[in-house]
């Protein structure tokens, strides 16, 4: 496929994700807008092009500006499909995408319920817990869809599955970090 196809392919594929995503109500169509765009995706693309500068993945891409350049733009090509996909399908499935800090106590049961909150959720039409589809969905299709982007050798069914549970673990290590922020940044705020 011709570089002009791919990116006939890949932004045909987040337009038509993010119209789906963006059905939503104002309240949660500003959530997409700012778990997408915000300053927070900017950071974990950028995390994510350093982590993969260092490790020099994929190599094809080689070093430098070129290949951080590259590293930044497929990582964050990569969470606007992911997300679009996952908030479309939340929305389809009345899945509430939003993290809620616990009310446990004890450091193992939050953490627990925060790496639980990566794959439940709660719907937003009863308040029952379920499955969080579209994350899981989200992560699935975000990792197959950048293959289209990615190198060649890059195109094959374990990486796309890889890069679904990179992005997974990255949402549980997100997840970790919102439940424990308040003792972080105040140490004595939970006493």
């Amino acid at each position: 496929m011709n570089p002009r196809m791919k990116f006939t392919a890949i932004a045909t594929t987040v337009l038509l994700t993010a119209g789906s995503a963006t059905g939503a109500e104002p309240a949660k169509h500003s959530n997409f807008v700012k778990e997408t765009f915000g300053k927070v995706a900017f950071i974990g693309a950028g995390v994510s092009a350093g982590v993969g500068q260092l490790r020099n993945n994929p190599k094809a891409w080689g070093q430098g500006v070129e290949g951080f350049s590259k590293r930044f733009a497929s990582g964050f090509a990569g969470h606007i499909v992911n997300n679009s996909i996952a908030y479309g399908v939340g929305h389809a499935l009345h899945e509430d995408m939003r993290y809620y800090p616990s009310d446990k106590q004890g450091f193992g049961p939050r953490l627990g319920y925060a790496l639980e909150s990566t794959v439940i959720t709660h719907r937003t039409d009863t308040g029952d817990r379920t499955v969080a589809y579209g994350r899981i969905s989200g992560a699935v299709g975000g990792g197959f869809i950048s293959r289209f982007w990615q190198p060649v050798a890059l195109h094959t069914f374990a990486s796309g599955i890889t890069s679904a549970g990179v992005s997974l673990g990255a949402q549980a290590g997100t997840n970790v970090i919102r439940e424990f922020w308040p003792e972080i940044r105040h140490p004595r705020s939970r006493e």
